[in-house]
């Protein structure tokens, strides 16, 4: 599980000629390094020239220490449910009945592939939303690294984009490819703005 595995390990699966982890997995991972920054940066907010603050970076601390777990599970559950679509379409097909099966199956598979990162868009906007909370008052020696989570987060929900359009166009029900847009819909652009608007404010505060 990539949760629990070397960094070195998991790059070599990433790097080999099999189909998992890919580009979902690495989104999620994306996202990960974000919310890290993010809990990062809040904790060198801290003592007595921050504790007026105190409260909105705990929070800010527990909130992204959270989005960590959160992400890696998702990275996690993006590489199992990938590897159900591939299962999927090794189903037998010999027989009318089983093609019916088979059909089934694979549609079964690409919905529930594009849930993970349909959830990891999401979980993105609120690493850019944490990011920016707490951007006002953190510690200026490490401020870069604001701007550091919300690029990776806005890599993780574009990334996350692509893996959920790829995986819609082989949906063939309208009513399961209209639910999956919909969740999904103008989400990973708020993201991607967000990021670039808190990018730009970081580097203007480093270059006065």
């Amino acid at each position: 599980m990539i949760s629990s595995e070397t960094v070195s390990s998991y790059l070599a699966r990433l790097a080999a000629r099999q189909p998992t982890p890919g580009g979902g997995a690495a989104a999620a991972l994306h996202a990960a390094q974000g919310a890290a920054l993010v809990a990062m940066v809040a904790r060198y907010t801290t003592g007595k020239k921050y504790e007026q603050h105190a409260l909105l970076v705990q929070r800010i601390t527990q909130a992204a220490d959270d989005l960590v777990v959160e992400a890696l599970g998702l990275a996690d559950a993006d590489e199992e449910a990938f590897q159900a679509v591939i299962d999927s379409y090794k189903l037998p097909s010999d027989t009318d009945e089983l093609k019916a099966a088979r059909a089934a199956g694979i549609q079964s598979a690409l919905i529930q592939a594009a849930q993970t990162p349909a959830q990891l868009i999401k979980l993105s906007g609120a690493v850019v939303d944490l990011a920016t909370e707490l951007f006002d008052v953190a510690n200026a020696n490490v401020i870069s690294d604001i701007a550091a989570a919300a690029d990776a987060a806005r890599a993780a929900a574009t990334t996350a984009r692509v893996n959920i359009d790829i995986n819609v166009v082989a949906v063939t029900d309208p009513e399961a490819r209209a639910q999956l847009a919909q969740q999904t819909d103008s989400i990973e652009e708020k993201v991607v703005l967000a990021a670039d608007a808190l990018s730009a404010r970081v580097r203007e505060r480093i270059l006065g």
